[in-house]
């Protein structure tokens, strides 16, 4: 008798550990905070092309300038 309950203890402990393991956290996406991580994700490519836009645009005035003061 004392072996039957040592077992289904046993195959209890077991089957507990195997469904702390399929446990995945889920994303900052899904979380309470999922609003303010989605909007700074989409704020990353803005300034990616903010900063594009400002080097290109620096570009343009460093050869306009050269043009300028060549002549």
């Amino acid at each position: 008798m004392r072996w039957l309950l040592f077992l289904i203890i046993v195959f209890a402990v077991l089957w507990y550990i195997r469904g702390v393991e399929e446990v995945r956290p889920g994303s900052a996406e899904d979380s309470f905070i999922g609003g303010p991580v989605k909007a700074l994700r989409k704020a990353e490519g803005f300034e990616k092309s903010y900063i594009d836009a400002t080097d290109e645009r620096k570009k343009k005035m460093e050869e306009q300038l050269e043009k300028d003061s060549g002549n």
